[in-house]
C-alpha cells in the first residue's frame, strides 16, 4: 500500500496483494482511525474517487489504482474540558502516552457525554489535539473498552496522528495484553478470525467470514487455581473487542467479561480482566523505537493474589 496525504485528502495506490478487495473494506483497513460505516458514508458522499470517478462501496480495488479519499474539515469542537486527573506515563510536544483506568470511556458517545479520556484531555492539552479523527475524538487514533485498563497513545498534531495511524495499518505498532481467561491453556496459539457488528445485536462483535481482517497471538504465563489461566495476548491487529471476542472463540472467554463470557461471574467484577500493558511504536518525530509498560492495577492484582496457587 502507498499512501502520499495532502490537506485533508488520504490518497493511496493498492499492491498486487491488495487486488480484488470490496473498497470499503480495503480502505477500512488501511484508515483504522476510521469507521467502516464512516467510510461508507464518505462513498455515498461522493468523497471518494478511484482514478478520479466517484464509485460504489462495492468496487472492486485493482492494483495500480489511483484512489483518493476526502476527509471534511472537523466540526467546531462543543465538547467540556473536565479536570480529572490523568496518569501520564509520557509527554512531549508530538504526543503522550496515558495509562487509562478501569470504567473510563475513551470518547464521547451516547449515554456518555462527560468524564471521558477526550474530557481529561480537553483539560490538560487544551487546544493541542489532533483533529483528523473528528470532533468527537480528537487526538486519538486508538482507544480500549471502557473496562480495560491500559496504555493509550494521544496524537498532538495531525501529522504525528497521520503517522501513527499508518503505523497501526501497517501491524506494527507492539501491543501486548495480560488477562485472567477461563479455563486451561496449555499451549501458545495464534486466533485468525475476521471481526464483524452482530447484525442481531449491534452492541457485540462475532466472527464472519466479510468481517476485517483480525488476528491475536496469545500464550500461557501461569495456570491459576479455580480452572483459570493467566495469559498475556499480542496484537497484530486491533479491533473492537477483538482479545475478547477471538479468546472467547476458543473457549476461553476474560473473566468478568459480561458480555462474552458466563452469565454468571464467580466474583464480584466490574468488567473483564483485561490490561494494556505494553505498547510500542516508532515516534514519528524522532523515528525512535519507543516502548512503555505499565503496572497490573490493584484490581487485576487482588484476583491474582486470590487465584494464585500456594507455593508447595
Amino acid at each position: 500500500m502507498e499512501q502520499t496525504k495532502d490537506h485533508n485528502f488520504i490518497e493511496f495506490t493498492p499492491e498486487t496483494e491488495e487486488e480484488n478487495l470490496r473498497l470499503d473494506k480495503y480502505l477500512a483497513d488501511s484508515m483504522p482511525d476510521y469507521s467502516r460505516s464512516y467510510i461508507q458514508q464518505l462513498i455515498r458522499d461522493g468523497a471518494v474517487f478511484v482514478n478520479q470517478k466517484p464509485v460504489k462501496a462495492s468496487y472492486k480495488t485493482k492494483c495500480g489504482d489511483f484512489i483518493s479519499v476526502s476527509i471534511p474539515e472537523p466540526e467546531r469542537l462543543e465538547i467540556e474540558p473536565e479536570d480529572i486527573p490523568l496518569d501520564i506515563v509520557y509527554e512531549d510536544d508530538s504526543l503522550l502516552v496515558v495509562n487509562k483506568p478501569q470504567g473510563m470511556v475513551v470518547h464521547p458517545a451516547a449515554g456518555h457525554t462527560g468524564g471521558t479520556l477526550v474530557n481529561a484531555l480537553m483539560y490538560h492539552c487544551h487546544d493541542s489535539l489532533s483533529a483528523i479523527n473528528g470532533v468527537q475524538r480528537p487526538g486519538i487514533v486508538h482507544r480500549i473498552d471502557k473496562d480495560t485498563s491500559g496504555l493509550l497513545v494521544v496524537c498532538k498534531t495531525d501529522q504525528v496522528h497521520r503517522n501513527l495511524a499508518l503505523q497501526f495499518a501497517e501491524h506494527s505498532i507492539q501491543r501486548i495484553y495480560t488477562a485472567i481467561c477461563h479455563g486451561k491453556v496449555k499451549e501458545s496459539g495464534t486466533v485468525d478470525a475476521p471481526l464483524a457488528r452482530d447484525p442481531k445485536d449491534r452492541k457485540k462483535i462475532t466472527i464472519r467470514p466479510d468481517g476485517r481482517h483480525a488476528v491475536t497471538h496469545f500464550e500461557p504465563v501461569q495456570e491459576l487455581k479455580q480452572d483459570f489461566t493467566l495469559i498475556h495476548c499480542k496484537l497484530e491487529t486491533g479491533r473492537t473487542h477483538q482479545i475478547r471476542v477471538h479468546m472467547a472463540s476458543l473457549r476461553h472467554p476474560i473473566l468478568g467479561d459480561p458480555v462474552y463470557g458466563p452469565k454468571k461471574c464467580p466474583f464480584h467484577l466490574e468488567g473483564q480482566l483485561l490490561h494494556a500493558g505494553t505498547l510500542g511504536f516508532v515516534h514519528p518525530a524522532t523515528g525512535e523505537w519507543m516502548e512503555f509498560s505499565s503496572e497490573l492495577p490493584e484490581h487485576f492484582q487482588k484476583m491474582l493474589r486470590i487465584l494464585t496457587p500456594e507455593e508447595k
